[in-house]
């Protein structure tokens, strides 16, 4: 896999994931879903701030966990995501799972996207899901047997 510039920038105060640790998690999805990018910029945010984003860019203005861009130009691959830590702290709480595996699967199904990945019909799900599951495996993050809407 040729080198990917992976971006990080923390707007909130809590940090469930190190740097290095969303590094390896981004490189690790590209890897899984056969992925070329030269720049990934990954933007942790509070739910405020990406319920903004939804509704300025999708048109929703319901709150979300992750979205990605595709900012490519030509042939040069190109991404952002921007993450919602505090979803990922309040979900991880009703999941019983930790704040950084949450936020990880979130990381990780936003680069999913960015690769072409989608969730909208019911086996395209059932792939993503299996996806994110093994993905998070490698890496040694704990099981989450609940199904995610």
């Amino acid at each position: 896999m040729s080198r990917v510039e992976v971006e990080i920038s923390w707007s909130t105060a809590a940090r469930p994931l190190t740097d290095p640790a969303v590094r390896k998690l981004v490189l690790q999805t590209l890897r899984h879903a056969r992925c070329r990018f030269e720049r990934l910029g990954i933007v942790f945010v509070n739910d405020a701030e990406l319920t903004r984003l939804h509704a300025r860019w999708l048109a929703d203005r319901s709150p979300t966990d992750v979205i990605s861009f595709d900012l490519s130009e030509g042939r040069r691959r190109m991404g952002e995501l921007y993450v919602s830590v505090a979803c990922a702290r309040r979900v991880a709480r009703q999941r019983g799972v930790s704040p950084a595996r949450e936020l990880a699967l979130y990381v990780a199904h936003g680069v999913l996207h960015l690769c072409g990945h989608d969730d909208h019909r019911p086996r395209e799900r059932a792939a993503m899901r299996a996806a994110e599951r093994a993905i998070l495996a490698k890496l040694g993050y704990e099981d989450d047997p609940l199904p995610h809407p």
